[in-house]
């Protein structure tokens, strides 16, 4: 069978790499977010016979894989093999090896046989090559920065309970996973009465309805649940949903907070750039003044929703989000297909600023919130380097190696989106994370460049 390897050496002792791919939301982490993969059902765990199945999309085609774990030794290796899936034969083995400086080589071995046998070989063989070099490089370099983050925080920080809200957004399955992995334990605040003996918290402001008991021990609350801003137009109850969502729910959250017991110590709550409006060249950081417009009005009472806490000793963290760059959705999402035919280019006049964020590094900026108790109030979450529209359109069509020739008029996006498209799409801010920098935070994408590359596996 043909046979794939790849190692990397990872500053960390072996035991603490091991535990990290035993724990829940290791599997997910490891999953690239260019790739097509849904985690379908799980049983078990990495000891002998627990199974894995997978929805995986190739060339418009999903089939199901179905892995089941085979050999196991701890903090040695681990073992799983294709029960039935995409490839006659499947087998992927992690070995883990200290090194003398205390370090740890995790080496990953894949050996596979084609669909087709030798002719399936003779097609494919090159590319599934190619295939499984890009997958694994994501798999290495995400594992080694997640590893990382979680070393980093200040001694005696954790493990913390997290209740998360907005859980099944981009943002909150990304933190749920990494938290989870790195030995956090998340509760899930859900807006539907979840099944009997199940471990989430439901909640609905609409009805004014919470399950305290079910917050009673989280140390940390992040609060990133809110009607979807890009979806639909912006007619008259659409705003009022994007209002209502983000202040009465805010509100609501955060006065419940107060009467748990014992109460969090702190309360992350996402607000976004738009706190600052249309505001051109300007190089904005958190004491800039608020800016004008539906968006920047939005963001001031969604902030002043969590006073109610603040009053209470909770240290409240107002999440200023950027543009999120995923290879999984988003922003990014509606943006790829025409760029990926051809069709793309720059917004408007393209010289609005987009201040824009990489996935991961986002969730690492939340993870630093939960940890660092000197932060508190607005904290930009942003990369270092805001680019203008286009700018950003010209370094996306780099990545994907399509031409950017073709502008939209600002008179088109206003026609189709309304005030949707003028906010969203023609207005910008170059927001930068003066917070975050000075606290010590490390950015593992300053650049949108290396961002896009990593997010859609798109190596240079």
């Amino acid at each position: 069978m043909p046979t794939f390897k790849q190692a990397i050496e990872l500053p960390h002792p072996v035991e603490r790499v091991f535990s990290w791919h035993r724990r829940p939301g290791a599997f997910e982490r490891l999953i690239p977010p260019f790739e097509d993969v849904r985690l379908i059902g799980r049983s078990g765990d990495l000891t002998n016979g627990g199974t894995v199945t997978l929805g995986v999309k190739k060339a418009g085609i999903r089939v199901r894989w179905h892995l089941r774990h085979t050999e196991f030794e701890e903090n040695r290796l681990f073992s799983n093999e294709q029960v039935s899936g995409p490839f006659a034969a499947w087998e992927h083995r992690h070995r883990f090896t200290p090194t003398e400086s205390g370090h740890c080589v995790l080496e990953e071995e894949v050996k596979w046989e084609p669909p087709l046998g030798a002719l399936g070989e003779l097609m494919g063989g090159g590319v599934a090559q190619r295939e499984l070099r890009r997958l694994f490089d994501f798999r290495h370099a995400r594992l080694a920065n997640d590893l990382a983050r979680h070393a980093s925080a200040p001694a005696g920080s954790g493990p913390l309970t997290v209740a998360i809200t907005g859980q099944s957004g981009l943002v909150g399955r990304a933190l749920t996973s990494f938290l989870e992995s790195g030995g956090h334990r998340v509760i899930r605040m859900v807006r539907r009465r979840p099944p009997e003996g199940s471990a989430d918290v439901y909640w609905d402001y609409r009805r004014e309805v919470i399950d305290l008991e079910g917050l009673a021990g989280a140390d940390a609350v992040v609060h990133l649940a809110g009607e979807p801003l890009s979806e639909g137009r912006w007619d008259a109850d659409k705003k009022r949903r994007i209002h209502e969502s983000r202040s009465k729910g805010t509100r609501f959250l955060s006065d419940s907070l107060v009467r748990v017991r014992p109460r969090p110590r702190v309360l992350v709550s996402s607000s976004a750039v738009g706190f600052y409006g249309d505001r051109g060249n300007q190089r904005l950081v958190e004491g800039s003044p608020p800016g004008k417009g539906f968006l920047a009005e939005v963001c001031k009472d969604w902030e002043a929703a969590t006073s109610s806490a603040e009053q209470a000793g909770i240290r409240v963290v107002h999440l200023r989000a950027g543009v999120v760059i995923s290879g999984e959705g988003g922003a990014l999402e509606p943006m790829l297909l025409p760029f990926k035919m051809g069709a793309g280019g720059r917004l408007g006049r393209g010289d609005q600023y987009i201040s824009w964020i990489d996935h991961d590094d986002l969730v690492g900026l939340i993870h630093h919130a939960l940890v660092h108790p000197s932060l508190g109030g607005p904290l930009n979450g942003t990369a270092p380097h805001a680019v203008t529209n286009g700018t950003f359109t010209g370094t996306l069509g780099r990545v994907l190696n399509r031409p950017t020739l073709i502008p939209v008029p600002s008179l088109a996006i206003k026609a189709l989106f309304g005030e949707k498209g003028r906010a969203l799409l023609l207005e910008g801010a170059r927001v930068l994370p003066k917070k975050a920098e000075d606290s010590g935070f490390r950015f593992f994408f300053p650049g949108l460049e290396e961002s896009l590359r990593f997010q859609l596996g798109r190596p240079a």
